[in-house]
């Protein structure tokens, strides 16, 4: 059956009513379209009852925080940001199971809404953009547990906000469908995906604010590269694209001196809803520009290797 937006929109925001009544939620809005839609279905069918929060983690992108803000304001969301850098980078501190930092952020996540929570009179929902991918993957009911998303198999056991999911039978391509009838801008409902633990499942072992500022210059580096290579017609947009850090050092060269430096995973892929993906072929010469500059411009690094792994047996992103 071919899938219905306007029947989607109409049957989802009948559903929030039932659910939230004359209560009133948070909604946590990443900047990604999941979050978006989401979040303006909630305040189409609550007017007045919906309060969005973005949580400035210290894992997004490169000045993510000054475009989320932008694009709320543009579409008359009042954003309330909070900077939670700090207690988060804390909260990683040692950490380097991925599966253990998807359930510190998880967990992190819903403690400060929780608290939002409290400051606001009868606030208690959760509305998230949990699609059909985060509970598949994280599996239960017989399920194998791919990765636990952070909004699901990352959340505590004990959460004192009751769940609201709107989107959670949707895959991704369908949220883009119903995020175009809601009249969100093309630069929201056909953003590239950004995972929910945001760059922690980049960095590949524990996290440090060193590591995070790499990953977040390699990142724009490559966003930048791709983005001018398909409006150059060079080649199509992928489904995602963006850079990973491992762990692990490897010789090099800087002038006539040895060096010792981190190694960057330049990943593109194609996919429709994230499920399966393959690797996508970029010219040889923008991965070269995305090497020369990367290695350029981010001194701790040494070597640039692109990942042509498809998923299945990889995942899109690394960890």
């Amino acid at each position: 059956m071919v899938f219905n937006p306007k029947k989607f929109i109409v049957e989802s925001q009948d559903d929030i009513k039932k659910k939230i009544g004359k209560e009133h939620a948070i909604t946590a809005l990443s900047g990604g379209v999941d979050s978006f839609v989401a979040a303006t279905l909630a305040s189409k069918a609550l007017p007045g009852q919906i309060h969005a929060f973005y949580v400035d983690n210290g894992l997004m992108r490169k000045d993510e925080t000054e475009k989320v803000s932008k694009v709320a304001k543009s579409l008359g969301v009042e954003l309330t940001v909070i900077d939670a850098k700090k207690r988060f980078l804390d909260a990683l501190k040692g950490a380097s199971d991925p599966e253990t930092k998807r359930k510190i952020i998880g967990e992190t996540f819903v403690r400060i809404f929780e608290e939002e929570a409290r400051k606001k009179k009868n606030v208690s929902f959760l509305i998230q953009g949990t699609i059909a991918p985060d509970w598949i993957e994280s599996g239960g009911m017989g399920r194998d547990t791919i990765k636990s998303h952070h909004n699901v198999g990352g959340l505590p056991e004990k959460m004192h906000l009751k769940l609201c999911e709107p989107l959670r039978e949707l895959y991704k391509h369908e949220v883009r469908i119903v995020g175009k009838e809601l009249g969100l801008p093309e630069i929201v409902h056909q953003r590239q995906p950004f995972p929910g633990p945001g760059l922690a499942v980049r960095i590949v072992g524990e996290i440090t604010e060193e590591k995070v500022k790499i990953v977040q210059d390699a990142c724009d580096i490559v966003e930048t590269e791709l983005d001018n290579a398909v409006a150059a017609k060079k080649m199509e947009r992928p489904w995602q694209y963006f850079a990973a850090l491992l762990p692990s050092k490897t010789v090099g060269v800087r002038g006539d001196e040895r060096a010792y430096q981190y190694t960057v995973i330049v990943r593109a892929v194609r996919s429709l809803d994230g499920m399966t993906a393959n690797f996508s072929h970029i010219p040889m010469d923008v991965l070269e520009r995305i090497s020369t500059r990367i290695t350029n411009e981010i001194r701790s690094v040494g070597r640039v290797a692109y990942d042509i792994t498809n998923k299945p047996p990889g995942t899109i992103e690394m960890e």
